[in-house]
Order: structure tokens, then sequence, then C-alpha cells
């Protein structure tokens, strides 16, 4: 188990560890959820087992398209060996109908398809409860430069494109996603890739059918069935058909 390992990082839904060759991490996959910048918190069983195989699956396919990330391979249930990144401090977050914070700023019906897919910037805060911050602000501050934001840009819309047709195909609508990108560094030159996961905790999944929620706004709004939500997804994306097992069996 990873306790005795250094620790690099916690947030709230993993832990980054020192990994066994310079240039990696580790990075752990916990049950902890939390909403509303950490004021609503639970630990929900098996989660982290159910995040770490779904991010696995999409970040493989993602390198088989072309998209550099941060992944090498899974090592456990709850464990990825990643590529140690210099961190954008920026959540890149990619909208196709109105949801969550969209709906609420300008008042639109949650699930009203957008005219296109808008990207949002957000800096990577909770202190400040993660701002929305503008190309401006980004790099007048030194967050990025103008061709790093580009990069995330046209990353962030290929990922979207790939995820939607992925889901799509399966019966899912991808409402939103929250993507973080970094940096990796060879000698003086950096170019960015994909870090972070892809997850039920970070998008906005709805049944096709039912556009009943399939994802953390589940917990958000107590609607219940979290681990079964992020397990059927897992079912429909064809991973993990011994999820609901592994559950029952009572994973820690």
């Amino acid at each position: 188990m990873s306790t005795r390992r250094k620790k690099i990082y916690e947030g709230k839904g993993k832990i980054l560890f020192e990994g066994p060759e310079p240039g990696t991490l580790i990075q752990y996959f916990k049950d902890d959820t939390t909403a509303f910048n950490n004021e609503k918190k639970a630990v929900l069983e098996g989660k982290g087992v159910i995040n770490n195989r779904i991010s696995e699956y999409f970040m493989i396919r993602l390198n088989t398209i072309g998209i550099q990330n941060h992944f090498i391979r899974r090592l456990n249930l709850r464990e990825q060996l990643i590529r140690e990144l210099e961190i954008i401090p920026l959540q890149v977050v990619v909208r196709n109908a109105a949801a969550g914070s969209l709906s609420n700023r300008f008042g639109l019906p949650e699930g009203q398809a957008l005219p296109r897919s808008i990207i949002e910037f957000y800096l990577k805060d909770e202190k400040l409860s993660n701002p929305m911050v503008t190309e401006e602000h980004i790099t007048a501050f030194n967050w990025a430069n103008t061709q790093e934001i580009d990069d995330m840009m046209a990353l962030s819309l290929r990922i979207n494109d790939f995820l939607s047709g992925a889901f799509g195909a399966v019966g899912i609508n991808l409402i939103d996603f929250k993507l973080e990108f970094g940096r990796l560094w060879e000698n003086d030159f950096s170019r960015v890739i994909l870090a972070d996961e892809i997850s039920p905790d970070s998008c906005r999944l709805w049944d096709s059918q039912t556009l009943e929620k399939m994802d953390k706004d589940r917990f958000r709004r107590d609607l219940g069935d979290v681990i079964e939500s992020y397990t059927e997804v897992a079912r429909r994306l064809g991973i993990m058909k011994e999820m609901p097992t592994v559950i029952q069996g009572g994973l820690h």
C-alpha cells in the first residue's frame, strides 16, 4: 500500500506519490467524494476503483489517436503509473449543453444544447473556489502563454469529439467535462499534454433515453445510487464487468 511512499500532493479524489523512477509519479484514486468546494463530503466504497479503470480506458484510447497524456500504465485496482508534469494551474471545461454553473449564470434550462461547444478556463485554486478566468488573466499572470492556450483549446476540442462519440455509442450524452493539462519538459522545450483523469467525477453524463444523471451530480444533488451509476458507465463502455462483485466484496 502507498502509505510508505512519499506523498507529493493530495487532492479531493486522488493522491500523488513519488514514482519508482525519476520523471514518474503514482496516482492513487480515493473513494472520497466532495462537492461545493469541499462543503459536502462522503466516502463512496469502490468509487476509486471504477474511476481508475474508466480513466485508464480513455487515456489509452486517446493515446492511440495521437493525444498524448500522462498515463503510463495501471498498477493495481487503485493506482496508475503516470509521467510527472509541471501542471498548468487551470481547469479547462468543455460544455456541449447547458448545466450546472452555466445554467445558473445565463438562466439556461439544464440540457439545452449550446450553439457550439464552449470552452471555459477556471483557476485551479480551491481557496478561491476555482474562479472563472479569461485568456487575458491567464497571459497577464503567466499561468500559460498564448501558444499553450491554443494547444489546450485544440486538444480539448479533439478530446470532446472523441469522448462524445465514445459515450454516444453506448447511449450516454456528454453534457460537459473538465480537463487538466501539464507541461512535459524535454531539455529546454516543453509541450502541453493531458493530465489528471477522465471519469464520472470529471464529466457530466446523462442517459440518452431517460436523461438520468450518471455522474457526480448524483452525489451533489442527493439522488443516490452514485456507485451504481458509475458502475453502469463502466459496464456500457465494456470495462470492469467484474465491478459489482468487487464492490460487494467490500473493497478497502
